[in-house]
């Protein structure tokens, strides 16, 4: 399955059906009153989050969407049937954006959350609700209110406990195909992963789902190859592991550009609980994996340095065992302040743009 993102959908709420002009026309009855009935609300454009999808690959070739429009209503004051709702399915971890001003207008971050986006327009009024006291045969009736409509990005960030970040040929497919059941494409060149990877990972009777994030590159926070999309995935990460490659020509440098890329886009993301693995220890050997960890010490601060082989498996035990109370910190971290990300409930006041 291919892997899309982002996507840009026109959405349209249905409108209100007409109410009737219409008369009693009974055997014997020589001055019938009005009994047009109402017309039938429009149907809403409703977003639901689901289980099973992790691309927007669909709405490449399904770009609009419409609700059902009410229908007329009829004589002896029959209301017409109200449009069908239309269910817009998304995955889990998207966000709905204003196309105008890219404001974030809705945010879906887990399975089941349900939202009323546009609401469908009333029906317009028949003539028997315009009958007075002083005007017994009205003609006038309502032609309903138009639906709602507008142009909107979907943005996918994908929701993952921990995410994997480094530069192209980190390792980072070899890793995650060691530490899950995912099959990473893999190769000795860079870029090897071109959109990012899910997984779960189970160790000590726990789980939780690694996220291998494409290789950022220098330049990634303003778009370089087109890193600050992304860099958009790590956001909801929960703790990251910074892999390096320890065969490659300067892997201090290597540790410097990726730094300075998670703060350049900023969000939050040079804050995160991190975790420092030296990869690709079967081609090097431990005497010269602990130099380069060593120089890696001394420029960064960072004392726990991991020694691992994503090929092997070797040194991977330590490094998910450091992983799990991390995970338990920040999880309650986010119990503290409240709960974290839920998003609306379906029964919430819903955003409408009018």
């Amino acid at each position: 399955m291919h892997f899309l993102d982002q996507a840009k959908i026109y959405i349209r709420s249905g409108s209100g059906g007409p109410g009737a002009v219409s008369f009693r026309r009974e055997k014997y009855i020589e001055y019938g009153g009005p009994d047009g009935g109402n017309g039938g609300k429009g149907g809403d454009i409703i977003f639901e989050a689901v289980a099973g999808l992790n691309t927007l690959i669909d709405f490449r070739y399904t770009q609009h969407f419409k609700a059902q429009r009410g229908q007329p209503g009829a004589g002896k004051n029959r209301f017409g049937a109200g449009g069908e709702d239309l269910v817009i399915k998304v995955p889990v971890g998207t966000q709905i954006i204003s196309d105008e001003d890219g404001e974030v207008l809705a945010d879906f971050v887990k399975v089941g959350q349900r939202q009323v986006f546009l609401r469908g327009g009333d029906g317009g009024r028949g003539n028997l609700s315009y009958k007075t006291s002083t005007n017994r045969a009205p003609r006038q009736h309502g032609t309903g209110w138009p639906g709602q409509e507008m142009w909107v990005w979907l943005r996918l960030k994908l929701l993952a406990d921990v995410g994997l970040v480094g530069l192209p040929n980190a390792g980072k497919s070899t890793f995650i195909n060691q530490v899950t059941n995912t099959k990473a494409k893999v190769g000795a060149y860079p870029f090897t992963t071109t959109r990012p990877q899910l997984g779960v990972v189970s160790h000590r009777d726990r789980e939780f789902v690694l996220a291998d994030i494409p290789g950022l590159i220098e330049g990634a926070a303003e778009g370089a190859g087109i890193g600050d999309r992304f860099l958009g995935h790590i956001e909801r990460c929960r703790v990251l592991i910074h892999l390096i490659d320890a065969s490659a020509d300067d892997p201090v440098a290597a540790w410097h550009i990726v730094q300075g890329e998670l703060e350049a886009y900023g969000a939050g993301l040079e804050d995160k609980p991190q975790l420092l693995a030296l990869n690709k220890g079967d081609l090097l050997g431990p005497e010269l994996m602990e130099d380069i960890a060593a120089q890696l010490r001394e420029a960064t601060g960072i004392e726990d340095i991991f020694l691992i082989s994503g090929a092997t498996g070797e040194g991977v035990p330590d490094l998910l065992d450091a992983i799990l109370p991390l995970l338990d910190e920040s999880r309650g971290a986010v119990d503290a302040l409240g709960g974290g990300a839920g998003g609306e409930e379906e029964g919430d006041t819903p955003w409408s743009p009018i």
